[in-house]
């Protein structure tokens, strides 16, 4: 078993006092890293927005210590539902979007009637979340719509040392929340992630793809410098545009949990080493492997590659 990160308690301590101020603080979950802010702080959350580059039209996700504090930021339709859902998959990385409760502010919810919210499972996450007492705005700690961090190095990467982070390590999962919609007359499913599809169909059934605005979900999104090709013959393709003078990594799929793991830091790494195009094979579609593909695809949508190299 992987040895849980230990807690800096002055490193925690100089995270919340930031916090206090109305700073940001990156901090890992076990999906990707976070740029957070506290969520009560119209300012604070601007500078997510301003820090990002991020439209301030797109919802960011409210992480919290535990589901007691559910009421203070939505209401729910259907308490039972979401008992059954919280109890089984929170902690972790499943994010629930609900009407909004009164008092949120419209920094958080990009101006809508709802707002997501989840309760993170990294141990460092859930110790800031405890020290500082209130619920951070977060959403991934990289500029908008480019490659999401899961390590520390990635963030200082993106920020330099503009922001502080939290260091916990790598994240787990490496693929961002499962975003369910609870806000409408059925649920539905918004964005693919670390919760497989699967799992929750156990409890909601079949989940349609769902219409609420919600993080990571633009066409082009998650994209590294280089071109990504998704493709089910990776080394055909790679052998082609390799053929053609470009320099080429190919990324190969495997199992789920190591692929999503492994997937943002080899896009960085491409980049890193001064990769033109990134050959990616699509993954199974089922389990993690939906999310996977969802990220590949959206990547490659903010490619520069020509489509007609595409699968």
């Amino acid at each position: 078993m992987t040895t849980p990160p230990v807690v800096d308690p002055d490193a925690l301590a100089h995270a919340c006092h930031l916090l206090e101020a109305g700073e940001l603080v990156a901090f890992p979950t076990e999906t990707v890293y976070g740029l957070g802010a506290n969520a009560r702080s119209p300012l604070a959350v601007r500078r997510i927005f301003a820090a990002k580059g991020r439209p301030v039209d797109h919802p960011v996700i409210v992480h919290l210590h535990d589901s007691s504090q559910i009421s203070a930021w939505a209401k729910v339709p259907d308490p039972a539902l979401l008992h059954c859902l919280t109890e089984r998959f929170w902690p972790g990385p499943l994010t629930l979007v609900l009407p909004r409760a009164e008092g949120v502010l419209d920094e958080v919810t990009g101006g809508l009637d709802t707002v997501g919210l989840r309760v993170p499972a990294h141990p460092v996450a859930r110790a800031l979340l405890a020290a500082h007492g209130r619920a951070l705005a977060a959403p991934s700690a990289n500029r908008f719509g480019r490659v999401s961090p899961t390590t520390a190095a990635h963030v200082r990467q993106e920020f330099g040392d503009t922001v502080f982070v939290l260091d916990g390590g790598p994240s787990d999962v490496g693929v961002e929340s499962t975003i369910v919609d609870l806000s409408g007359p059925q649920p539905s499913l918004l964005r693919p992630g670390g919760i497989a599809v699967e799992a929750l169909a156990e409890i909601l059934g079949p989940l349609p793809r769902g219409h609420t605005p919600a993080p990571g979900n633009l066409d082009a999104h998650y994209a590294p410098l280089a071109g990504v090709v998704v493709t089910t013959r990776p080394d055909a393709d790679a052998a082609r545009l390799r053929a053609l003078g470009h320099r080429v990594r190919v990324l190969p799929a495997g199992p789920a949990d190591d692929h999503a793991r492994r997937l943002y830091r080899e896009l960085r790494r491409a980049d890193a080493d001064g990769v033109e195009i990134v050959v990616a094979e699509r993954a199974a579609q089922s389990g993690l492997g939906q999310a996977i593909n969802d990220r590949l695809q959206r990547a490659a949508m903010g490619s520069p590659v020509d489509h007609d190299t595409r699968d």
